[in-house]
């Protein structure tokens, strides 16, 4: 073979790799969805599991989700007062605190936030399942894993991760205010002036699919990849990066065509 020909070769031996392997994975994970729905109908399977995982995931999570959306309320604070001040009256800052937790700050930390906690969790349990022969003892007993182990941590995250954006929405607004009042002089009249005249309702939707999909894709993720690990040790903790990296990625994805659908279109 020629010089030619391998340099040619090359790119597209990388290329149909990489198809192949993108095509594989996106097979995988649509039978994986189509087995959750099914699985589904055994409830009495995964409930009681899945109040177990809300518990760890919410109570586990609360506190990081709220000292992260504090300071990302006072940055925002800070940062509108070095920006606005002496040009646009100081309502204008309440507005903007207001607005940038709820439309993004708020659900978009959250989300990556949970993708490095609650993915890599998930990813290195399934994964260690996996690589240990539990889930082939669940399997050989004529227990479905899906039941057991994969429903009850989707189920508890798509319940758990949207009232954690909530609370961090809230938190992220309670604490900007304190910041603006005390480095501004923003009054609470002025403030609540601000965030009120610029509010709609549709800024809480938004705020509130945009977490249900962070959600759905934070878990199914690294589910999948924790599910499917291979090689041992080092697969587990490549599958573990995997979908931290993974999931990060799907909800930044996810932010950008949620707010093209429901706000630029408006």
């Amino acid at each position: 073979m020629s010089n030619g020909a391998a340099l040619t070769l090359g790119p597209l031996r990388l290329v149909a790799r990489w198809s192949l392997r993108t095509a594989d994975h996106a097979g995988r994970f649509s039978f994986l969805i189509v087995d959750m729905l099914r699985g589904l109908a055994e409830w009495r399977i995964w409930v009681p599991r899945t109040l177990d995982q809300a518990t760890a995931v919410g109570y586990g999570s609360l506190f990081i989700v709220l000292l992260v959306s504090a300071f990302a309320g006072a940055v925002t604070s800070l940062q509108t007062g070095y920006q606005f001040t002496g040009s646009l009256p100081l309502y204008y800052a309440g507005a903007v605190i207001s607005e940038s937790m709820i439309l993004e700050l708020g659900p978009v930390l959250t989300a990556l936030i949970l993708a490095g906690r609650i993915g890599a969790r998930y990813a290195a349990e399934l994964g260690t399942m996996r690589v240990t022969e539990q889930i082939d003892a669940l399997e050989s007993l004529g227990r479905s894993p899906v039941s057991h182990l994969l429903i009850p941590r989707v189920v508890a995250g798509l319940f758990v991760i949207p009232a954690l954006t909530m609370f961090a929405n809230a938190t992220g607004i309670v604490v900007g205010y304190l910041t603006a009042k005390g480095s501004l002089g923003l009054t609470y009249g002025d403030f609540e002036y601000g965030a009120r005249y610029f509010f709609r309702p549709l800024d809480l939707w938004y705020s509130l699919i945009k977490s249900y999909c962070f959600a759905a894709a934070l878990t199914t993720i690294p589910c999948y990849l924790g599910f499917n690990t291979q090689q041992g040790a080092e697969g587990v903790g490549r599958a573990t990066t995997t979908a931290v990296v993974a999931a990060s990625v799907a909800i930044l994805m996810l932010d950008a065509v949620i707010t093209k659908l429901l706000l630029v279109a408006k």
